[in-house]
């Protein structure tokens, strides 16, 4: 009984009310930290299921803007280029993704270097997000509230 009284509070303190900037900042803080957390760890072990961790987190981020927030924001801004760059470094970051995913940490060519990389063109990724497109989306008028409420509801999807 106190499980089903719990998943409807949950859900609803998730996926109500909570602006879709805030809740894309949150996964961009939650990456950052698996990030560091993998530049300190030392056992192979570890920094495979770290990888793991920020290939799945970085994949269902990457969907749920792809899906909602980009096209939401693409028609309320306006501002093609700054849309396509986001899309083409999704892309980038993608392909890095499938290079390390599942992949030996010791045995994989260059995998430290990949994450790196992995992780400088997230840091620049994030970065654009947050200081153009998110003060854009908010000027532009776009219900953030709604766009998070579906993100939400997008990311419990796909993590099941």
């Amino acid at each position: 009984m106190p499980s089903a009284k719990s998943a409807p509070s949950k859900s609803a303190n998730s996926s109500e009310n909570v602006d879709a900037t805030i809740l894309l900042r949150k996964d961009h803080e939650a990456v950052s930290a698996l990030f560091e957390q993998y530049e300190n760890a030392r056992s192979a072990t570890k920094k495979f299921d770290l990888v793991q961790q920020i290939c799945t987190e970085l994949t269902i981020h990457a969907q749920i803007e792809e899906e909602i927030f980009y096209p939401a924001v693409r028609k309320a801004v306006a501002d093609d280029d700054m849309m396509d760059e986001a899309a083409v470094e999704h892309a980038s970051l993608k392909q890095l993704i499938a290079q390390v995913k599942g992949k030996n940490v010791e045995t994989e060519p260059m995998f430290d270097g990949k994450i790196t990389v992995l992780s400088e063109y997230v840091k620049h990724h994030v970065k654009e997000e947050q200081n153009e497109m998110f003060p854009k989306a908010k000027k532009s008028g776009v219900d953030l509230k709604e766009l998070g409420a579906r993100l939400q509801m997008r990311k419990d999807a796909l993590k099941g």
